[in-house]
């Protein structure tokens, strides 16, 4: 025994002893070991050698499983093992899968360590070697007299044991194919429990129920690092949440981060700069003692290698690397390879949860696996420096490919949704001089996306690194390069930065004629585009020559009924109507819309485009009744062809609002309005631009019903919200500022309505200019606040020069410059001076019912102040008989509720009173008063004006 002892020491395990051989053929798989082994007699064993494993070998427990020491979480997992393992009766095999350093040997350690089977055995079961070598452990374990025999018959032994008893436990740990552990399940079939770690998510049909393990929770994974990283004692944990967050919440790489800070004294916030520099060196550090194997680095390393006969499969994990890590479409692939080698490819890496297949069309791949695959390593050959960059480039390409042109079609809003975010982690995770012409295209078209949702200051920046790629990738005069600029010109627009957008439109213009020539289509289209700039700036002067000029190029290159050619036709309208030229505006929409109707057809979005502009011009006119029934139409065929929640069908339903307050009818304006911001939140989000229009339009119109309660904090919320959105300085701001500051006026509120008006007029006139149409109605408004406030010395003067200005920029008949004209007559009025009132406001009206017509609201209003200055120079017998018919003409026409009509029922109960005829005066008023308590808010303005007359009424 004693030599045969210093022989076994000497052997290399798990080769057999000396002098002991199996008898060939005798031990066949499934049969019962029955005198297996042939001994020579200087080897011999002692009898029990030879003896099944005694029945009392388990009694006092045998396990080899340690306990997890820390171990954080997986409450829910932890309880999934434990229902699926209740079962009596029946074997249960249960697979825990999930990416290699996910934690599943850490989970079932601390399962199994606290079960209560009398036999809790873990296996290292990467291949059948090893599962082999950890049975034979197991049948020495049990029986210890079998040390000598060889391992073969050591396994066989323990197969005998299970097969034979019911009260145990396997836990086989990282098992990589299915197929190595069939021989063991097929032995044991119908006995004990057996629990299997994997990173090997498919395959398990025939074999066992499946766990997905996932990362940690955010709060476990923290306490994971600081349990680790303070366990000497008191340690900095400042950034130990960003450090998780960072490193995906994956259970082993906060270990080994924990591990590594509270080696070397390494701060978790230098920790977090030190993987951000060097990531390859931080996934493959080990602290001291630790096991190197056991690496994020090493882990997925091996598996990559297991994937060497599937090439794509790594091509895709580093492709993959590049975008975002949740959502990546499918289909986002399909331009990499045929579909049987795409699918293939993916499901190897889904196979080994290097991804996750959501089952919805996506994939999603753990972050730290991304910054992994992505990092170049000269050791590591799944990782070389040049393998990356052409992965990089084809993900760009890929996006490329991908990403819609239209952005605005109602059927690409969706792939524009998803495709933005892997387009936004591919740029930002690498620097700019690696832009390709792909790269240029995604980062193109996602601004202009961008742009549209109202998104402007991250589109600008994603449109300037376009421009900068293009330009070094094909060259200044590629017409990628000028269609760039264009959209970059387009973005400085809509951010109200006509500073920097009208010169790079005037540059890509005469770019686009020197490279394409001055008919090409790119060309027309940049011209179009600066005149509409010239518009926006309110400069009419350029705007109109250069769009007549474009509608006639278009006409002659391409024809009078080409789409393009109906375009510009369209924007000539616009410009026409923007000046308050509605006798040449009018017609021109309605030929437009008419020979759309022609060639586009009915339904086309262009053709319901004219018609949406058609009635909004009648509505600028005063014709309500062409107006609200135009654009009733219009909402009811977007509804039928775009759907109700299509941006252009919101947009009809905001219109129509607008046509039913210019009509006076606010109680069918305000409740769509209402209905237009909900839905406007909900399609397009809170902050998206037409959102916050809406909620300004929404306050305007409580503001035209005198409910100064509702529209002042709601005027204030989209202040608020235009300047955290599209910036202080935007012409929408700058409109809501204004809007606030005429609540506050309406409020009877000067002091917080004229230092609000002082600073928007400075703010207006350094952003949009002193000219610009916007710029001259906060003079206009400054001037009537100041009026208000009784500072006639003031007003008076500021409203001559508004009027002046708007004569000599808009033109004597544009409607802002009639409502200058009729201000600057009510400022004479209440400075005492009829002899330049009355003229003044006679011409006016006059005037108004020319442009606009007789029952247009700004024309009843006209009219209105008129019949005032005859009553303030003593006129009563003219002005009387003007308010009776002002009043008969306003309740036709804008409601008898309207506030507009109110105030002349109050105007006309004052004249009475003033012609001493209480007897009609008294009664009016009456009316009046519970008429404006019932429509206005408390407080309005009104309600004490008529109130204060009523008792002057009672008290003569």
């Amino acid at each position: 025994m004693t030599r045969w002892r210093r022989r076994r020491r000497a052997a290399d395990a798990p080769t057999a002893a000396p002098g002991v051989s199996a008898t060939a053929g005798s031990n066949a798989a499934g049969r019962d070991l029955v005198n297996p082994v042939a001994i020579r007699a200087e080897f011999a064993l002692p009898p029990e050698a030879y003896a099944p494993i005694p029945e009392v070998a388990a009694r006092a427990g045998v396990s080899n499983i340690r306990r997890v020491v820390p171990f954080v979480g997986r409450a829910g997992e932890l309880g999934a093992l434990e229902a699926a393992f209740a079962r009596a009766g029946e074997v249960v095999v249960h697979a825990v899968h999930g990416l290699g350093g996910v934690g599943k040997s850490a989970l079932a350690a601390h399962w199994a360590a606290h079960r209560g089977e009398q036999v809790r055995w873990w296996i290292t079961a990467e291949d059948p070697t090893k599962v082999d070598a950890g049975l034979s452990a197991l049948a020495r374990a049990l029986h210890p007299g079998l040390v000598g025999l060889p391992a073969e018959l050591q396994t066989q032994r323990a197969f005998a044991w299970l097969a034979g008893h019911d009260d145990w436990l396997l836990v086989l740990d990282n098992v990589e194919d299915p197929a190595h552990i069939d021989p063991l399940l097929d032995r044991v079939a119908g006995r004990g429990r057996v629990l299997v770690t994997t990173r090997r998510a498919t395959g398990w049909h025939r074999h066992a129920t499946t766990i997905r393990l996932g990362v940690l929770e955010s709060a476990d994974a923290l306490d994971l690092f600081t349990r680790i990283l303070t366990h000497q004692g008191p340690r900095e944990v400042d950034g130990a949440a960003a450090v998780c967050a960072e490193l995906g919440h994956l259970a082993l790489a906060v270990e080994q981060a924990a591990a590594y800070c509270a080696e070397t004294g390494t701060a978790p916030l230098a920790y977090l700069d030190m993987l951000d520099r060097w990531p390859a060196a931080m996934f493959a550090a080990a602290p001291t003692g630790g096991d190197s194997r056991r690496t994020v680095a090493r882990i997925w390393n091996l598996t990559l290698d297991r994937l060497a006969d599937t090439p794509l499969a790594a091509e895709l994990l580093r492709i993959l690397a590049w975008y975002a890590p949740e959502n990546i479409p499918r289909d986002l692939l399909d331009a990499l390879a045929g579909p049987p080698e795409l699918t293939a490819a993916i499901g190897r890496l889904v196979a080994y949860s290097m991804i996750t297949d959501n089952r919805d069309g996506t994939l999603t791949v753990h972050r730290l696996v991304q910054t992994h695959a992505r990092t170049p390593d000269p050791d590591d050959p799944h990782r070389r420096s040049d393998d990356i960059a052409h992965a990089r480039d084809s993900a760009a390409a890929l996006l490329a490919i991908a990403f819609p042109t239209d952005v605005k079609h109602p059927a690409n809003l969706s792939t524009c949704r998803t495709l933005l975010p892997h387009v936004d982690a591919l740029t930002r995770r690498h620097a700019p001089d690696h832009d390709t012409a792909h790269t240029a295209r995604a980062l193109d078209r996602a601004a202009s996306y961008r742009q549209w949702q109202g998104a402007l200051a991250p589109a600008i920046l994603g449109l300037q690194r376009a421009v900068t790629a293009r330009e070094r990738a094909s060259g200044a005069d590629h017409p990628d390069t000028l269609d760039s600029r264009n959209n970059l010109a387009g973005a400085y627009e809509s951010a109200g930065d006509l500073g920097r957008a009208i010169p790079l439109y005037e540059r890509t213009l005469a770019d686009s004629e020197r490279v394409l020539g001055a008919d090409h289509p790119d060309t027309l289209i940049s011209r179009g585009n600066l005149a509409a700039a010239y518009e926006s700036a309110g400069d009419p002067g350029r705007a109109i020559p250069l769009h007549e000029r474009t509608l006639a190029d278009f006409e002659r290159v391409l024809g009078t009924d080409n789409a393009l050619t109906l375009t510009a036709r369209h924007n000539v309208a616009h410009a026409y109507e923007s000046v308050g030229d509605l006798g040449r505006a009018i017609p021109l929409y309605e030929r437009t819309l008419a020979e759309r109707e022609r060639v586009l057809g009915i339904d086309h979005p262009d053709t319901l485009t004219s018609r949406n502009n058609l009635a909004g011009a009648y509505r600028s006119a005063g014709d309500p009744g062409r107006a609200i029934p135009l654009q009733e139409r219009t909402l009811a065929e977007r509804e039928r062809i775009l759907g109700t929640d299509h941006p252009d069908t919101l947009n009809s339903r905001n219109n129509l609002a607008l046509a039913y307050a210019s009509a006076g009818d606010l109680g069918r304006a305000i409740p769509l309005y209402e209905r237009t911001l909900a839905e406007r939140e909900r399609v397009l989000g809170i902050d998206h631009p037409d959102t916050l229009n809406s909620r300004n339009n929404l306050a305007f119109g409580y503001a035209s019903a005198g409910d100064l309660g509702r529209a002042i904090p709601v005027h204030e919320r989209s202040l608020a919200d235009f300047e955290r959105v599209l910036g202080v300085d935007h012409p929408n701001t700058l409109n809501s500022r204004n809007n606030l500051a005429r609540a506050y006026a309406s409020a009877g509120d000067p002091g917080r309505a004229i230092p609000l008006h002082e600073r928007t007029l400075a703010e207006r006139e350094r952003v949009l200019g002193t000219d610009h149409p916007d710029t001259l109605i906060s003079n206009d408004d400054l001037a009537r606040a100041y009026a208000s406030a009784g500072d006639l010395g003031r007003a008076i003067p500021l409203h001559e020069r508004t009027l002046a200005e708007r004569e000599r920029v808009l033109g004597t008949d544009h409607p802002d410059t009639l409502n200058s004209r009729n201000n600057l007559a009510l400022a004479y009025t209440s400075a005492g001076d009829p002899g330049r009132a009355i003229p003044l406001h006679e011409r006016t009206l006059a005037d108004f019912e020319r442009v606009l017509g007789i029952d247009h609201p700004d024309t009843l209003n006209s009219r209105n102040n008129l019949a005032g200055a005859y009553r303030s120079a003593g006129e009563l017998g003219r002005a009387i008989p003007l308010y009776e018919r002002n009043l008969a003409e306003r309740e036709r026409v804008l409601g008898i509720d309207h506030p507009g009509t109110l105030t002349s029922r109050n105007n006309l109960a004052g004249a009475y009173r003033s012609a001493g005829d209480p007897g009609r005066a008294i009664p009016l008023y009456e009316r009046t008063l519970a008429d404006a308590e019932r429509v206005l808010s408390p407080g309005h303005p009104l309600i004490a004006a008529v109130r204060v007359g009523l008792e002057r009424a009672l008290s003569t």
